[in-house]
């Protein structure tokens, strides 16, 4: 695999595509889910037909976004033929209450049922569907499954953060740059974020290389829970530096188990919106890309350079901000108040930046185990 900004074998220009159909920002539609009784609901599951050889479906639910890729398999990789993202906050407020909220839900099953339609749509042979921290936490949270199952028949998995850490890390393993002695690779979500370290990119095979996972540890604190204990409209430096420390003091001692002082030629994989954000700002786009964003690399000065310039815009000019909008506004700095914790622990050269997650995870695993690659059954 070439190291080449962009270039993976488990996605390709259709991906864009597809993901422009849904793109974050747009309105929600008017709500459906509640015009059906559950029984018609129940019925219009995913069907698991045959349209075109095995087609497979990742989502992941998370504490700020709804994700949907449908794929099938294609060479090494795998060719994205749907794909859906939608901002849903189905942790908005959690951290206070303790539960979902009704709002939440009403979005999250929107959301949800857009994403049943179009596996349903696409025939849908092989599916995993899962949750993570939002419904981990909240004390409605299997309430709330049990909706989805009655109302969408939609069966949510809720996964633990080991998961969560070894998913990222299968999705963004071709990422890595072969001449290097290793990754530290983090994903800052929602509601947790997770931190993987990992050795050298693995020798290419058939399809996309197993991970090797050195170590792994998952924070309590995402994007939506510190911004809503910190606040995430009026952000000072001062805030923002209470942030970076408590992040920071989290992180120290698995940053001391492997090597944050001494790490030789690593470099760091991030995925998630704040770094994607960061190399959409540092790229100066008119509209988000994400071929260009992708695999993309950001030296410590540059990343530096975006940082300062975030904490100076206001909150109004971070929603103007074509990369950021209302919808991350008020989490963006929360977001980079992790990544500067990571950093500050880890200090390497060099990031490079990575548009996919736990759904590519999926995915990957999921061809593996049918051994579509060439015997990789598992």
């Amino acid at each position: 695999m070439s190291g080449e900004a962009g270039d993976d074998p488990g996605l390709d220009p259709a991906m864009d595509r597809a993901r422009k159909a849904d793109p974050p920002g747009r309105p929600m539609e008017q709500p459906r889910w509640g015009r059906r009784s559950p029984g018609e609901r129940g019925r219009e599951a995913v069907n698991g037909s045959d349209r075109g050889g095995p087609t497979y479906a990742a989502l992941d639910l998370g504490t700020n976004n709804c994700r949907l890729l449908v794929a099938r398999p294609n060479g090494e990789g795998f060719r994205v033929i749907d794909a859906f993202s939608r901002i849903v906050r189905l942790g908005e407020g959690i951290s206070a209450s303790g539960r979902l909220s009704d709002a939440a839900i009403e979005r999250s099953m929107e959301a949800l049922e857009i994403c049943r339609n179009k596996m349903r749509n696409r025939g849908v042979t092989r599916a995993r569907l899962v949750a993570t921290e939002a419904c981990r936490a909240a004390e409605n949270g299997l309430e709330f499954r049990a909706q989805v199952a009655e109302l969408l028949g939609l069966e949510l998995e809720v996964i633990d953060r080991g998961t969560e850490a070894a998913l990222a890390a299968t999705s963004c393993t071709p990422l890595i740059d072969p001449q290097a002695q290793g990754v530290v690779l983090f994903d800052i979500g929602g509601g947790s974020s997770e931190l993987v370290r990992m050795g050298p990119a693995p020798s290419n095979g058939r399809g996309p290389p197993p991970p090797q996972i050195k170590g792994w540890i998952s924070l309590p604190h995402g994007v939506v829970t510190l911004a809503e204990r910190y606040g995430g409209l009026n952000v000072t430096r001062d805030i923002y530096e209470a942030m970076v420390r408590e992040i920071a003091g989290l992180i120290e001692p698995f940053a001391q188990a492997h090597g944050g002082g001494d790490l030789g030629d690593v470099h760091m994989l991030g995925t998630s919106g704040t770094v994607t954000t960061i190399a959409g700002v540092h790229l100066d786009l008119k509209r988000y890309d994400r071929n260009r964003v992708d695999g993309c690399w950001l030296g410590a000065h540059e990343i530096d350079a975006v940082l300062e310039r975030l904490l100076a815009m206001t909150y109004a000019e971070r929603c103007a901000s074509p990369c950021i909008g209302a919808d991350r506004a008020d989490l963006v700095l929360a977001g980079c108040a992790i990544l500067e914790a990571i950093r500050r622990a880890f200090p390497c050269r060099r990031l490079r930046v990575a548009d996919r997650g736990l759904r590519e995870g999926m995915l990957v695993e999921m061809m593996r185990q049918d051994g579509v690659w060439g015997g990789q059954a598992a």
